[in-house]
């Protein structure tokens, strides 16, 4: 008999209540920060709950400080989510507590193999070219015959005719024969759960209605269903997601950008690029690409997750960072580069008010906060100016002599306006029969270091008279 497990789909008046749920072993990386995103829009977009819950019951593997970079990088996201945080690790006495009654009702069993039985019993099988499970020794013995040696793990009665089909919101149905889940283990000889257990509850004691979760946690749903079934609770809906692969179609890597969370600030990224890259990466609506947090929360459901891996790709990434970078508040920029600048030096008032008088020129260039902030660091450098190396190929003997006269010519003018000055630019090089490309490239390495930089009489109207006469002074060959 198949017995059906959950339907993605929302009848009536359901309330939706999903969780993102991340073991502490490791910082918050890139695959779960898109479940997590996930969950948070489909929350969203049905006026539902998002919970948080982190997974520390393995207290080996589990740090505070992943943790906390767990919960900062959520933060950071923009992902705010419904009520307290649950630890999972504080909830291990009520775990074992259903451990005891699924014992009691006679849907759970004690098992008294030893770890030498059951290697013994995995190598028969192995043997035999049999699936390597526990084969159910304890199932309907009678406990009497138990050794008084050996403190027995607690594992769950599967059901053992039939099959199981998960009606999943992504990869459709899904069926597997019951004979393929085996008697797991609910409650270890220490008396400690195992995660199969834990994560029931624990959903359970949520009301979790949809778990929406990686696609390598498929085969663990049908194991959690039948422990949902042995305690006579709803099953949730379940919906799988597709992996993260490279560029390439590899299993990603930090290569291709398995990185955790905090990698992607401190590369220069916004919150809101990201999460827009992010929802893109297996998710679609129409040929949308820019989409806003209002429009991805009003478009997104379950519907729009493709069923194949999607892949990672940095340019693209890049590309989306620079738009919302142009689309970004001069004053919050000006914040983000003058705390990466600011780690060298103290930004003065002088300094912050060119970053922020200067920034359209700026943010139009660049594509991520960092390139943002190198782009950025000649309007708050100390004098003289370190030139770059291609700056210093430029800054010949003669470029030098043109900056010498052309000085007195930029000095002259009263009114320190971006068309004055280069107006006076034009006409200098005119009347001395030079190319205006011969003054001007002296001209940007003189205000900038660099041979890049934004127009170069917007960068003299944004360092002001004083500071622009005094850079090309420091250039210029004495007379």
């Amino acid at each position: 008999m198949v017995q059906p497990c959950s339907d993605p789909l929302i009848v009536g008046p359901m309330t939706v209540t999903v969780r993102f749920a991340p073991s502490p072993t490791g910082f918050l990386h890139i695959g779960g920060a898109r479940t997590a995103l996930f969950n948070w829009l489909f929350a969203r977009h049905h006026g539902g709950t998002f919970r948080l819950r982190i997974e520390d019951t393995d207290k080996q593997r589990s740090t505070k400080p992943a943790i906390d970079a767990i919960i900062e990088g959520i933060k950071w996201l923009g992902l705010e989510w419904d009520g307290e945080i649950v630890m999972q690790s504080e909830q291990m006495a009520r775990h074992a507590a259903v451990a005891a009654e699924m014992l009691a009702a006679g849907t759970a069993y004690r098992c008294y193999c030893s770890p030498t039985e059951l290697e013994d019993m995995r190598a028969r099988q192995k043997a035999e070219g049999k699936p390597m499970r526990y084969d159910g020794t304890w199932r309907d013995r009678d406990p009497a015959d138990a050794p008084a040696d050996v403190a027995p793990v607690i594992r769950l009665k599967a059901p053992r005719d039939g099959s199981t089909t998960i009606e999943d919101g992504v990869q459709g149905p899904v069926t597997v024969s019951n004979d393929q889940l085996d008697d797991l283990v609910l409650l270890r000889a220490d008396g400690s759960p195992t995660y199969m257990l834990s994560v029931v509850v624990d959903d359970h004691d949520m009301a979790i209605s949809h778990v929406i979760r990686g696609d390598d946690h498929l085969t663990n749903t049908f194991r959690q269903a039948a422990i949902y079934r042995a305690n006579g609770w709803d099953v949730p809906h379940f919906s799988h997601i597709p992996l993260i692969h490279g560029a390439d179609g590899a299993k990603l890597s930090k290569r291709h950008g398995a990185l955790g969370i905090e990698a992607y600030r401190e590369m220069g990224y916004l919150p809101e690029a990201l999460r827009n890259y992010l929802l893109r990466l297996g998710w679609g609506h129409g040929d949308a690409e820019v989409i806003s947090t209002e429009e991805a929360i009003a478009w997104f459901d379950l519907d729009g997750i493709g069923r194949s891996p999607a892949r990672f790709d940095f340019a693209k990434l890049d590309n989306l960072n620079g738009h919302y970078l142009r689309q970004a508040e001069n004053t919050r920029l000006v914040g983000l580069v003058a705390e990466i600048l600011g780690a060298d030096h103290p930004i003065s008032q002088t300094g912050l008010a060119c970053l922020h008088q200067g920034m359209d020129g700026l943010k139009a260039r660049a594509k991520t906060v960092k390139e943002l902030a190198e782009n950025a660091r000649f309007y708050v450098a100390a004098r003289p100016l370190t030139l770059d190396a291609k700056a210093q190929a430029v800054a010949t003997p003669e470029a030098r002599s043109l900056l010498a006269t052309l000085l007195p010519v930029i000095a002259a003018q009263e009114i320190w306006a971006a068309d004055v000055l280069e107006s006076a630019l034009r006409g200098h090089a005119e009347q001395a029969g030079l190319k205006f490309g011969s003054l001007a490239q002296p001209l940007r390495i003189a205000l900038s270091g660099s041979t890049m930089s934004p127009g170069i009489f917007d960068v003299m109207t944004v360092l002001g008279r004083e500071e622009t006469l005094a850079r090309i002074a420091d250039l210029a060959a004495p007379i």
